[in-house]
């Protein structure tokens, strides 16, 4: 060991020099398209039919306040301003709002248009409100409710690239800055992928800042010799180097998810320094020279925590059966980190350790009798009251199996929304106010060689809209239709109640040829070039994943019961059902990985431990802490999405770790020859020690989160958090009873 430390302490010296480098390469990256799940026939569908039409997702609204009305001549001339310049932005190719729409209106001899607002003849502002007011086209779309608020509508790229947004929203924000607007409001895909990368990088900065806080605090007070926490912290604070470096080096793009890792770096590697640290130190204490004691610490420790950080490792990587490209990517790069603290803990740390004596890491005092007496105390608790112990498991996991049947995938966008930030209060303020954000789209597909425009499937593109517009929740639906009810409106003195679709094929037929010719009729965006395919498009509101669903299947029993399918196909598709399908597709994978990651764990086990009820036991105390964290979901009420759903890997990545060394220095103390119950003992003592410690690590480690203005990543955190507590609950009481249920059957 003495003649490798240098040279090794040197390759750590270098690989970090070289990870600093690969650090100012990380790439932050969101995109709703990420949570799109692979392979699924929807999705495909999905893909196929924009490629014939315009996405949904290629828009930026900007909504401009003004109370107690907009109809004001100075505010109107404004926003007629902005709109007209809002097109030089970088990015935009189109911009609309209100004061630049026109009404068509049929005179005996053409076709022509008047203003929606007369904006130079505020006298005749009251009749304009009155007919805007009243005109479904516009309320919700491009004036809010109660008039208070103009929608000026972007169009943009779709896909738009992060790059594309930060310079558009910076060219917004300039422009709206030359205006005197009381409020403005942001919406679309540009400014969420903007804002929400900024809210990544923030949480990867806040959540390193203060886990490296907290670690230093129980260093200090683990340690209080600055050599020894020096150690520990450089330890940890290399591997959290390393592995981010490696990830820039690698071009991994951290995603929504990417602040876990700060937080899950910094605790793994503690875990695995307070494990080999402590057993060092033990073994100084029982008089061996630095040399021996290393060696026992490596060969003891080194192989239990080579095995907890492949458990650990395949904890997260059985995160790679899902579909989600976001949770693939967390497992991958997670299990890369585990084993990269492994290596630096083993390597890097165990070479600095050589050099130092027991009375230059730690101050030896009356914390270790304190230590004796805790776990002196809980152990006698284990053999007074194993009863109470089995019964009160058992009503745990009646608890857990009750809980687990409340759980919910209602998932909805403001939920994943940053608290306290100017872009969740804006999609609050669309919600409340305007049509909202998330995308429904109906695609309409002819089954013969007939055209979606032809009278007849008019009629039913038509009645599907007008059910679908019946629900309160559906904001801003439009069609091919708008076109016919526009000219029918036309031929009517632009009465109102005259926006509807032809009566009969004969009046059909002479405003088609009209139709043709309306510049609004873009095919890209209603109707398909070969007049095959159709689309209904609305927005909904954020009424959660499992409602739509509901109102999904609804709407299809009534079109199969009102409409001729057998000349059109009716299918749902869009950015909002892609994204919402994940909830299905969370509730399958969570079980095939977790089965997957206790499948390969029991491998690992039987390999270890060549003993079936050994596996049992190991398995027990790690799935009670799974079953708590599902039962926790539902007595809260926490909705499972995505970002939760990896909850349950890390867990039972983590919650086995303990176990492992707990079982693994009662299998080196039985090798020896120590009776079975003395075996418990000692290794309830030994281990205890840095059980509890690593747990309290954990457990105030993913509390950090808790700083975290994502809620997704608040929820996270304090379900790891009391899960994880819970699991050292377990293997404090359940291991030992299971031991010496063990011993009594051998």
């Amino acid at each position: 060991m003495r003649r490798y430390r240098l040279p090794v302490l040197i390759f750590f010296a270098v690989y970090a020099a070289v990870a600093v480098y690969g650090c100012f390469r990380l790439n932050f990256t969101f995109d709703f398209q990420q949570f799109f799940p692979r392979g699924d026939e929807d999705l495909e569908f999905f893909l196929e039919f924009i490629d014939e039409f315009e996405g949904d997702d290629n828009f930026l609204l900007v909504a401009l306040e003004r109370e107690p009305t907009v109809f004001d001549s100075s505010f109107l001339a404004q926003v007629h301003d902005f709109s007209l310049a809002a097109r030089e932005l970088p990015g935009v190719e189109a911009a609309q709002s209100l004061t630049s729409f026109g009404y068509p209106i049929k005179t005996p001899f053409v076709v022509t248009t008047i203003p929606a607002i007369h904006l130079d003849d505020p006298g005749r502002y009251a009749a304009d409100s009155a007919r805007i007011m009243a005109d479904e086209r516009f309320v919700g779309n491009l004036i809010n409710r109660r008039g208070t608020a103009l929608v000026t509508v972007l169009k943009t790229p779709s896909l738009i690239s992060l790059d594309q947004s930060r310079a558009l929203i910076r060219g917004l924000d300039s422009l709206v800055a030359t205006y005197d607007f009381p409020d403005y409001h942001y919406l679309g895909p540009a400014y969420f992928q903007k804002e929400l990368v900024a809210m990544q990088i923030r949480e990867v900065i806040v959540s390193a800042l203060i886990s490296g806080l907290l670690v230093s605090f129980v260093m200090f007070l683990l340690f209080r010799r600055p050599l020894g926490i020096a150690v520990a912290l450089v330890s940890i604070a290399l591997g959290l180097l390393l592995f981010m470096g490696t990830l820039g080096l690698l071009g991994r793009e951290l995603n929504a998810i990417a602040a876990l890792y700060p937080v899950l770096m910094i605790i793994v590697g503690t875990s695995d320094v307070i494990h080999i640290m402590s057993k060092y130190i033990d073994e100084l204490r029982k008089g061996l020279p630095k040399e021996a004691a290393i060696r026992v610490a490596i060969k003891e420790i080194g192989l239990a925590t080579l095995l907890t950080s492949l458990t650990t490792a395949v904890g997260f990587a059985t995160l790679l059966t899902s579909r989600i490209d976001p949770i693939r990517d967390f497992g991958l790069n997670a299990a890369l980190g585990v084993m990269i603290a492994f290596f630096t803990v083993i390597l890097f740390t165990t070479s600095l350790l050589s050099y130092l004596s027991v009375d230059q890491i730690v101050k030896l005092g009356r914390q270790q009798a304190f230590w004796d007496r805790l776990l002196e105390k809980t152990y006698q608790f284990t053999q007074r009251h194993a009863t109470a112990i089995k019964i009160g498991a058992v009503v745990v996991v009646g608890l857990c199996l009750w809980g687990i049947s409340l759980i919910t995938t209602n998932y909805r966008i403001e939920s994943t929304l940053p608290k306290n930030r100017k872009v969740t209060e804006d999609f609050r303020f669309f919600e409340r106010e305007l049509s909202g954000f998330r995308p429904f789209e109906l695609a309409i597909l002819t089954r013969d060689s007939s055209a979606v425009t032809d009278f007849d499937n008019l009629q039913d593109i038509g009645r599907i809209e007008d059910y679908v517009r019946q629900f309160p929740f559906v904001q801003g639906t439009a069609s091919i239709t708008a076109v016919y009810r526009s000219i029918n409106q036309a031929f009517n003195n632009n009465r109102p109640d005259a926006y509807t679709l032809p009566a009969t094929e004969a009046r059909y037929r002479e405003y088609r040829a009209l139709a043709e010719r309306v510049p609004a009729v873009n095919l890209n965006l209603l109707v398909s070039r070969d007049r095959q395919k159709a689309r209904i498009t609305s927005r909904l509101d954020d009424i959660g994943a499992d409602s739509i669903k509901v109102f999904l299947d609804n709407t299809h029993a009534w079109i199969n019961a009102n409409v001729d399918t057998s000349r059109i196909e009716v299918r749902s598709t869009g950015t909002g059902l892609i994204i919402d399908k994940n909830a299905e597709y969370i509730r399958r994978n969570l079980l095939q990985g977790l089965g997957l990651a206790i499948v390969i764990v029991c491998l690992l086990m039987a390999l270890l431990f060549r003993n079936w009820r050994m596996l049992v036991i190991s398995l027990i105390p790690n799935l009670l802490p799974l079953l708590i964290a599902g039962a926790m979901l539902g007595f809260l009420g926490i909705e499972l999405e995505a970002g939760v759903s990896i909850v349950f890997a890390i867990i039972f990545g983590i919650a086995v770790d303990d176990t492992i060394h707990f079982l693994s220095k009662y299998k080196l103390a039985r090798r020896r020859g120590v009776p079975a119950p003395e075996a418990i003992h000692l290794t309830f003592r030994e281990t205890g020690k840095a059980i509890v410690l690593t747990s309290v690590v954990l457990f105030f480690g993913f509390l950090v989160m808790l700083f975290s203005i994502s809620p997704p990543s608040v929820t996270i955190g304090l379900l790891i958090s009391l899960t994880l507590a819970s699991a050292l609950i377990s293997d404090l009481l359940l291991i030992p009873l299971l031991l010496r249920w063990l011993d009594r059957s051998e």
